[in-house]
């Protein structure tokens, strides 16, 4: 049978029908080379750092960037090592560690993973796709991408950088939708090359594609390995017509009043009372729903007589 002809360069039709792995051929080779030119020395994908020091870094970087995620991670290593240490210790403690990382749930997640870890799996992150799917606070990205940066398995790591990178040089436009679609799943196993440590090499290297060089605001196609395959780039870079891709504000929202209110219950090794919380912001209303909102989540307890910690249990 005489092989398919592959096209130029891939389109966005062929984003809606994958054509398996002559789509990705293309790409896989000059963006795993440029990784290996251009890739960060991270901490977590040193081979010391283990799986328990990726899942770490996979919690901490959501949302966060890798910058201000870089000390809080390596102190974080430093007193909880594996699992089990961070499991002895109060839900509490991980928050306080957590420290202005932001989205501290993500804190009382961990600690919950930590703790299954330990007690089903003897203290070692499991390898397995589906139970590390099936431990607490560990969703879809997370499994995969534990499962392929610490123990380099076959797996589509979609995180935003990742869809970026897709949505423009194979879909053919400036961003991916809001939120990941079964098309994008689609396109990304299809993208996956055949064997499992190149795989796991694509997921990381198109991510810091995505990171360093395919960034929201201000691509460098100069810099870029696949510019010349990239469909939105020959397309004309057509803007965004999609809905309209707002930035997230912090200023006088309820996220600014939680954070201070947690920054002083760090900051308090015990109890802290309502009038050490009530100075923290001038607008009862708000400073009471902000309060509130910490204790429904977890991530404060309400003591008698009207005073505060962080959890213990």
């Amino acid at each position: 049978m005489t092989a398919p002809t592959k096209p130029p360069h891939p389109t966005a039709a062929s984003a809606d029908t994958p054509s398996g792995p002559p789509l990705g051929e293309n790409l896989h080779s000059p963006v795993i080379d440029w990784f290996g030119e251009h890739a960060r020395d991270l901490p977590w994908r040193r081979p010391e750092a283990g799986a328990w020091g990726v899942m770490v870094s996979e919690f901490m970087l959501q949302q966060t960037p890798v910058s201000r995620v870089l000390p809080v991670y390596e102190q974080w290593l430093e007193r909880w090592p594996r699992p089990a240490d961070l499991a002895k210790d109060a839900p509490g403690e991980a928050v306080r560690a957590w420290g202005r990382l932001g989205y501290p749930r993500r804190a009382l997640r961990l600690h919950g993973a930590a703790v299954a870890i330990t007690e089903r799996h003897g203290g070692d992150v499991p390898a397995d796709h589906a139970q590390l799917l099936a431990l607490p606070g560990i969703g879809e990205y997370t499994a995969a991408a534990v499962a392929s940066f610490a123990y380099g398995q076959r797996h589509p790591v979609l995180d935003t950088n990742v869809r970026r990178v897709f949505a423009r040089a194979v879909t053919g436009v400036q961003y991916p939708p809001n939120a990941t679609t079964a098309a994008e799943r689609k396109l990304a196993r299809a993208l996956l090359p055949e064997d499992e440590p190149t795989a796991a090499r694509w997921a990381a290297a198109s991510m810091e594609l995505g990171a360093l060089v395919c960034t929201a605001k201000s691509e460098s196609c100069h810099r870029c390995p696949i510019a010349a395959q990239c469909a939105w780039r020959l397309a004309g870079k057509p803007e965004h017509d999609g809905p309209p891709r707002r930035g997230q504000t912090y200023a006088g929202t309820d996220r600014q009043v939680r954070g201070r209110l947690l920054a002083v219950l760090r900051e308090a090794h015990g109890a802290v009372p309502q009038a050490a919380l009530d100075r923290v912001w001038h607008e009862p209303v708000q400073r009471a729903r902000a309060l509130d909102g910490l204790v429904a989540d977890g991530l404060v307890e309400p003591l008698a007589g009207g005073s505060y910690r962080l959890p213990l249990t």
